[in-house]
């Protein structure tokens, strides 16, 4: 598996002076990288918020888990080419979800209890954390990858009260 990274930071500082009247300063701080990558990701799907609603004690009891909801990643400008001709085109890329867990589940930081999050892909293909799901085909182009997210309860008590997780994810290609 090859992936190649290279960070470049800037940061770029402007001060203006208007006049003797009027002066203001600002900072504009930028960041990014230069990557040998396959594809990019949509601005839309690289930062996400889920909601969730509310869940009822009496559901998550009664059924362990919530209603699914659905969320996708968005692949665009996808050239299986490499840049150095000397390296195999691109072929295959896994995704790979990780964060704080409990087992296979992510755990949810607040005042609910009891609960934690279960990924799957819409094929039903249950993300465990930290690991790679299976290898799908790369494609010129642009793609949806698209997936469910729904609470599940764990092996502790149940307690109401909001709650929160944050969940990354990265994309390898071979």
């Amino acid at each position: 598996m090859l992936y190649n990274f290279s960070w470049l930071t800037f940061i770029l500082l402007l001060e203006t002076s208007l006049s003797s009247y009027c002066s203001a300063e600002s900072l504009i701080t930028m960041n990014g990288s230069i990557i040998e990558t396959a594809c990019s990701i949509d601005i839309n799907s690289k930062d996400q918020t889920i909601e969730m609603g509310s869940l009822s004690i009496s559901q998550i009891t009664r059924d362990g888990q919530s209603n699914a909801k659905n969320f996708s990643i968005r692949l665009i400008n996808c050239v299986l080419e490499r840049p150095e001709s000397k390296k195999p085109n691109w072929q295959y890329f896994t995704v790979t979800f990780d964060g704080v867990h409990d087992g296979s589940l992510f755990t949810t930081n607040g005042q609910a209890e009891g609960i934690g999050i279960e990924i799957s892909s819409t094929s039903g293909e249950v993300v465990y954390p930290g690991k790679a799901m299976s290898s799908q085909e790369l494609t010129d182009g642009s793609r949806n990858l698209n997936y469910k997210l729904r609470i599940k309860r764990n092996n502790k008590s149940l307690k109401s009260g909001n709650y929160f997780s944050l969940i990354k994810y990265k994309l390898d290609y071979e």
